[in-house]
């Protein structure tokens, strides 16, 4: 009874599901940034995502980092320039092709990476205080059911 009350009293927006996804979403960037600037990481959210994504899967294409994080050609060589001129990475042409490199991780970028994931792991508990195990993985195959249904 009580939870059909909460529903009602929300506006039309509030109860959309990927309204909410969508402001779970800024609501986390929030939080993780205001920690990266109290801390003078000197990076976005966004830019750390990437250096994460390349940690992770590295050595990758542009287009292969571009394609996993969801981000068009253009962000995505705007960021690795920038992420380059910090030190964090490093782009190597691709042979028999001027406009696509392989990005791995500069030494510096390995070191902010391996640093930082404490804090990291801090904010992904955080964010899921209060669920069970069994929740968070129902959330997670939820989530991916819903990328599924709108995959082209």
């Amino acid at each position: 009874m009580i939870h059909q009350l909460l529903i009602y009293q929300m506006t039309e927006i509030e109860s959309v599901i990927m309204f909410l996804i969508e402001r779970t979403l800024k609501t986390a960037k929030r939080y993780s940034q205001r920690t990266f600037d109290k801390m003078n990481l000197n990076i976005t959210v966004d830019q750390w995502v990437l250096l994460k994504i390349i940690d992770e899967k590295e050595p990758l294409s542009q287009k292969e980092l571009g394609e996993f994080s969801i981000r068009d050609k253009a962000s995505i060589a705007r960021t690795m320039v920038l992420l380059e001129k910090k030190g964090y990475v490093s782009r190597t042409p691709i042979p028999d092709n001027r406009r696509e490199y392989t990005i791995s991780l500069s030494k510096g970028g390995k070191q902010l990476v391996q640093a930082n994931m404490e804090m990291i792991r801090a904010h992904r508990r955080k964010s899921l205080e209060g669920f069970s195990p069994e929740e968070v993985h129902t959330l997670q195959q939820m989530l991916l059911r819903i990328q599924d249904n709108l995959k082209e």
